[in-house]
């Protein structure tokens, strides 16, 4: 465990930009790499299925560790463990940037993810562990909007470098970041204290990376191969059955990886689904946005670039004023009227057609965007508040877990929905867009977007039940101290 002092608290807002400025870049290297895949695959000699795999080893990498970091943080130290993490993106990112061959990039690449996923398995436990309950929406804000550009601005930064430099600076870049990081945070970050006495949960570890693999995988190529596929489907049964099993051990098991009292509370429980159903609604936007932009109403790359950076500049700007009014007003309200926003917003992009104008788009995007920067913020801080403090690296691990499940849900779900209807509209099978056809792409399109705006509502009623639940706890306290 960590100590606070009135040092850590004076240099509250420098942790805070440490650790968001690593949050930032390891994020940003789940997506950066995109726009590079087709000049990788030249240089490297692979097939563009096979170059796939850089962005696939990131993220498998990440969500199969995220949870594990978070633990190993609450037993060793949160800031040894976010430090450790600094240091192997950084190594990774070098490696990455000095590969010769595509062997030799896969394996540095999933380094890189390690030190990512012990960065982001912690980042948030330090932050609510440095910051007060009354600064700490703010806070979670700010690292929430480090999470949000980095996902979003990737794809265009990326095209940049490529444009001006080669791909490997897409990883070079990290480097003098990361050294900056890791030395200022031996300087400011809390100090660890000697590592707690609690055991590691080794097989609940072993457990939980094959169930989370397996989902991981069958979802990321459920959506080339179908899902009805039987190396798929037997994926899919991998995960259930090792992961009912986690769940059987980790009841039984003294000092879990997970413990499952967390989800005792309902606050703790709630946030963490709603969390879920934001990302699948709002990712699967992300997915199907680019086509119609180029596809339908055929702008060129630059142009629908600087479209979709509408989300991450409009989030930017929101999630930290969120953040900060949650401090003041309370987070419930907030976060059940940022899913309502975002539901109208989702409800609004099913009404684009093939003539629809650009700024009807760009409206509809930024009401769904102001939705999403006002539930992210107070949701974390509502879901890091909730964490015991020997706890707070697991919960922020599982936070970042839901994020990454919930974004790579939302578009396996998407393209599913997607291709089942427009396959439906003209009556055979379809796995592409139809050129020729934009009102089959519109019609699938269109069941997406309201697919979504409904998952939204399902997280606003969940979170008015929230919302009327603590109202009535606050009336019977009330209501007691009275009499």
């Amino acid at each position: 465990m960590e100590q606070t002092n009135e040092k850590v608290y004076k240099n509250r807002m420098l942790i805070l930009i440490n650790v968001v400025l690593l949050t930032l870049m390891a994020t940003l290297d789940s997506s950066i790499v995109n726009v590079a895949l087709p000049q990788m695959s030249e240089l490297l000699h692979v097939s563009s299925e096979a170059i796939a795999w850089v962005v696939t080893i990131y993220l498998l990498v990440v969500v199969g560790t995220i949870l594990i970091f978070g633990r190993l943080g609450d037993i060793f130290g949160k800031t040894r463990i976010f430090l450790y993490g600094v240091l192997v993106f950084t190594a990774g990112s070098l490696l990455c940037g000095i590969s010769h061959s595509f062997l030799q990039l896969i394996i540095s690449r999933g380094i890189q993810a390690l030190g990512a996923a012990a960065a982001m398995g912690t980042n948030q436990g330090i932050i609510t562990q440095v910051f007060p309950a009354n600064e700490r929406g703010k806070a979670l804000g700010i690292s929430g909007t480090a999470v949000a550009l980095g996902s979003m601005a990737g794809p265009p930064l990326g095209g940049f470098i490529i444009h001006s430099f080669a791909w490997e600076y897409i990883f070079l870049i990290n480097v003098p970041i990361g050294i900056l990081v890791y030395f200022l945070g031996m300087r400011i970050l809390p100090r660890s204290k000697k590592a707690t006495q609690q055991p590691f949960d080794k097989k609940g570890s072993v457990l939980f990376l094959f169930s989370v693999v397996s989902l991981f995988l069958s979802l990321t190529f459920g959506k080339n191969y179908g899902y009805t596929n039987p190396l798929i489907v037997g994926g899919f049964l991998f995960f259930l059955i090792s992961f009912l099993l986690f769940l059987y051990l980790e009841s039984r098991t003294e000092v879990p990886l997970l413990p499952l009292s967390l989800f005792r509370n309902s606050l703790f429980s709630i946030s963490i689904l709603c969390a879920f159903l934001s990302f699948v609604a709002l990712s699967s936007s992300s997915i199907i946005l680019p086509f119609y932009l180029q596809d339908t109403l055929k702008y060129s790359p630059a142009f629908t670039g600087i479209i979709l950076m509408v989300s991450p500049v409009i989030l930017a700007v929101v999630a930290p004023i969120s953040g900060y009014l949650s401090d003041k007003i309370g987070s419930e309200i907030l976060t059940f009227a940022g899913l309502c926003l975002s539901g109208v917003g989702l409800c609004l992009m099913a009404t684009l057609t093939e003539t629809s104008e650009i700024k009807v788009l760009v409206i509809y995007l930024a009401i769904m965007s102001v939705g999403n920067g006002l539930f992210q913020s107070p949701n974390n801080s509502i879901t890091m508040s909730t964490a015991p403090k020997n706890m707070l690296g697991i919960c922020g691990s599982v936070n970042a877990l839901i994020r990454n499940l919930g974004i790579i849900s939302g578009v396996s779900f998407a393209v599913i929905i997607l291709y089942s209807q427009m396959s439906q509209k003209v009556g055979y099978n379809v796995s592409d867009y139809i050129r020729g056809r934009d009102d089959v792409f519109i019609y699938g399109m269109r069941t997406v977007y309201l697919i979504a705006a409904a998952v939204c509502g399902v997280g606003a009623f969940l979170t008015a039940v929230r919302l009327y639940g603590q109202k009535r706890k606050k009336q019977s306290h009330i209501t007691v101290e009275t009499n």
